[in-house]
């Protein structure tokens, strides 16, 4: 803000006030004084190119999540098939091991049969004793016994060599499958590898972008500021040589006394209020001013989007002692420790993929909301918090936020400042 004292009156000129272009031209063409401020075309196209490289890279990267989950659920039902399938040739494996334990008993039975078979033949002793009336059905009987046995011993062998090659072939089809299984296991390993990896390169680019539209906007607001501070020098110039005074018509509020509360989103370009969460959420572009007197605790936190979180306590008024927040999509222009009024600029909000939202902080201004210190929040829900800081910024001139749930979640403590 500028101020010049003039004979017959007083100039002030605001960031939302902007003389028209065609007085300054005019000044301009008189010789009064010469401007040079970079063009806003190609700083807007620069821009614009990063904002939808941002949110490009933003949907690409939780696509790249999805991809990695469903990779995870296949390796792991992958995984689990390969455990069953080993566990099925362990248990074939032991079958087999028991088959050919039976098949060695039953060979070995009906070898001592035809041996003894042989023997009895075989021996002329027995033979000539067969031939005596008394013997020759107990021979009989005894060669037809040990035949009936052989038989069903050679059927019992031929029953165990089948079920034997059924066994070799079941382990041959589980060794393939098995095989494959592995194969699937090792190819999603490999999958879920570059997905990360993929994931981690964007992620990075991501960080780079959002960096670089940082530096554009701060490069912009630094552009505009110059180009204003030379309108209003323009305007001082007219002033001096005019003996008409220049009156610039002041919006009401729009310098508050010290002492009281202000609109901290007066000057907020294309200003959209959003949802009420753990705060109140607004898109649009601008200044963004402390609500009243207070001091800065803090102007970063990674752990929000942007990584900025200016906090500050209010030092005076109904509010007095509690700390407010404004964070996300906004470059601070203050430092801890430093007094603020309600005409003092905290930061510039640029027009990013998360826009800011503003509320009630813990008393330390670490970071953390009272939302989530009472437990409120959980993702989408507007909370008691949220919905008191949405009527605090009504009271003062802004638009409250959009309730996503009535009544809000939780409830203020005690004591906890209503009306303003």
């Amino acid at each position: 803000m500028a101020s010049t004292n003039a004979p017959g009156g007083v100039l002030r000129a605001r960031s939302w006030f902007r003389v028209p272009r065609a007085v300054v031209a005019g000044l301009v063409c008189a010789g009064l004084v010469v401007l040079a401020a970079p063009g806003p075309t190609s700083s807007a196209a620069s821009i614009s190119s990063l904002k939808s490289q941002a949110a490009k890279l933003e949907k690409q990267i939780n696509n790249q999540g999805n991809t990695i989950q469903q990779i995870v659920v296949g390796y792991d039902e992958a995984v689990s098939k390969e455990e069953t399938i080993h566990a099925k040739l362990l248990s074939t494996q032991a079958q087999l091991v028991s088959d050919q334990s039976a098949q060695a008993t039953d060979a070995n039975q009906v070898r001592q049969v035809a041996i003894f078979d042989f023997v009895n033949s075989s021996n002329p002793a027995p033979a000539i004793d067969a031939l005596a009336p008394g013997n020759l059905s107990s021979v009989l009987i005894e060669r037809e016994y040990a035949k009936v046995v052989s038989d069903k011993l050679q059927n019992a062998m031929d029953a165990l060599q089948l079920e034997e090659r059924k066994t070799n072939q079941a382990e041959a089809a589980l060794r393939s499958e098995q095989s494959s299984a592995q194969a699937a296991v090792s190819l999603l390993a490999q999958q879920g590898q570059q997905a990360r990896v993929a994931l981690s390169k964007e992620t990075n680019l991501l960080g780079s972008v959002k960096g670089n539209l940082k530096a554009l906007l701060a490069a912009a607001a630094k552009a505009r500021q110059a180009a204003l501070d030379a309108e209003e020098q323009a305007l001082a110039a007219l002033q001096s040589q005019n003996p008409v005074p220049i009156t610039v018509p002041i919006l009401p509020g729009a310098n508050p006394a010290p002492g009281t509360y202000a609109n901290p989103l007066r000057d907020i370009g294309a200003l959209n209020p959003e949802r009420i969460d753990q705060g109140v959420d607004y898109s649009g572009y601008g200044p963004i001013f402390a609500i009243g007197d207070g001091v800065v605790l803090s102007t970063v936190n990674s752990g929000w989007p942007g990584g900025t979180f200016i906090s500050y306590r209010l030092t005076d008024g109904p509010a007095q002692g509690l700390v407010v927040y404004a964070g996300e999509d906004i470059l601070p222009q203050v430092s801890p420790g430093q007094t603020v009024t309600a005409g003092t600029q905290i930061g510039t909000m640029y027009e990013g993929p998360d826009g800011i939202e503003t509320g009630w902080a813990d008393p330390s201004g670490d970071g953390v909301s009272m939302a989530n210190d009472y437990g409120q929040f959980s993702g989408n829900d507007s909370t008691a918090f949220g919905a008191n800081f949405s009527n605090f910024l009504q009271s003062v001139g802004a638009p409250g936020g959009v309730l996503q749930n009535s009544p809000p979640t939780g409830s203020l403590p005690p004591g906890w400042p209503s009306s303003w």
